[in-house]
């Protein structure tokens, strides 16, 4: 039963197929299809119920999550939606208290002029549901999931996804379209727009000097602009942040001493260009190589066939003794020993000698 006055809630504008003709149509051909009607991501589906507040009983849907807007499906093999609750306009998503914490979660999603209530089949599930859904309609991630680390990263992908997805299509005014007889901008968002934080952008300026010095940027609150420059100076290089704002009438207002507004983005970007006299270039990321080398041919390196291991042998020398005395030389020694006894024997008169010539010492 669909609220009348519910304008957050939408039917299918047709019923599309027949329930049986699509049944027999392969899932991965319908999940194209529904990606082709609906041109838009798609970042979390399964089975879920929902009802109005004060509604009787929840009827079961398969529902998908795409870009900002949840679509509700009768079942698996439905092509055609069968409603639809956009997110954009979400104020918030509230858990029903329950006794039990096996039992299925129930959630209120508060809208300005309704709210609706979903239904999941457990806890995990329904902790995960409501992290995408209020990701993608608040573009934050809720501080107190109780969710896994990898759940956690999902989420931030999504987040930044959705985040690109808005600034490129459905983000601030832009009055491209209104000047293109003035402005002869093909594209309405600069080549050096990125999705980054401030901490970001200042990062990529100082570690790629080579690739730019200037970023376009969504600011903090996701409704205007800010450009982040690297200029480099006798003292060294100076990173600078600027605010810019989107003016009610179309525009963009460059927040400095003196403001300026422009009438597109590109002229923001152009605007800091020519006030540098072209010191500050745009920021291009260079994700692609611009050039194809043919390498040369690989020679393929010899088999090298591995030698035993063995242990080197230790050569070792006996220790030195002292050579023994030739004989010639003791023969030597014993004749310079025995020469005075040799004299002696010679010579049978040298004791007597030696008696004759001896005087004895006088007497005192």
């Amino acid at each position: 039963m669909q609220n009348p006055h519910s304008r957050t809630l939408e039917r299918s504008p047709s019923p599309g197929l027949s329930q049986s003709a699509s049944m027999a149509a392969p899932s991965r051909m319908i999940f194209k299809r529904r990606a082709t009607a609906t041109a838009l991501p798609l970042y979390y589906s399964g089975m879920i119920q929902k009802k109005y507040t004060g509604e009787g009983g929840f009827r079961l849907y398969y529902g998908e999550l795409r870009g900002s807007t949840l679509f509700f499906y009768s079942d698996e093999k439905q092509e055609s939606y069968t409603e639809k609750l956009e997110l954009h306009n979400l104020n918030s998503m509230v858990p029903v208290a329950s006794y039990s914490t096996r039992a299925a979660p129930v959630y209120t999603l508060k809208f300005p002029k309704e709210e609706v209530q979903l239904k999941i089949d457990n806890p995990d599930t329904g902790e995960l549901w409501r992290g995408y859904v209020l990701t993608v309609a608040k573009l934050d991630i809720p501080h107190d999931l109780q969710l896994l680390p990898g759940q956690i990263m999902m989420l931030e992908g999504v987040k930044d996804q959705e985040q690109q997805r808005r600034v490129l299509q459905t983000g601030p005014p832009t009055p491209d379209t209104v000047q293109v007889e003035e402005y002869d901008d093909s594209l309405s968002i600069p080549t050096c727009f990125l999705v980054v934080s401030r901490n970001e952008a200042e990062d990529l300026l100082q570690n790629n000097p080579e690739n730019g010095s200037i970023i376009l940027r969504p600011a903090t609150d996701k409704k205007n602009y800010s450009v982040t420059t690297r200029q480099v100076f006798p003292s060294g290089p100076v990173i600078k942040n600027y605010k810019i704002v989107s003016c009610p009438d179309g525009g963009f207002t460059i927040q400095l001493d003196d403001p300026v507004t422009v009438p597109t983005l590109n002229a923001v970007v152009e605007y800091f260009t020519k006030e540098t006299a072209n010191q500050l270039k745009p920021f291009t990321s260079r994700a692609y190589d611009t050039r194809i080398v043919v390498a040369p041919p690989v020679t393929p390196k010899p088999k090298v066939i591995p030698r035993a291991r063995v242990a080197p042998t230790i050569h070792t020398e006996p220790p030195t003794r002292p050579l023994p005395l030739t004989p010639r030389l003791q023969k030597q020694e014993s004749q310079y020993e025995n020469e005075d006894f040799t004299h002696r024997k010679t010579d049978p008169h040298a004791d007597m000698k030696t008696k004759k010539n001896f005087k004895p010492a006088p007497k005192k």
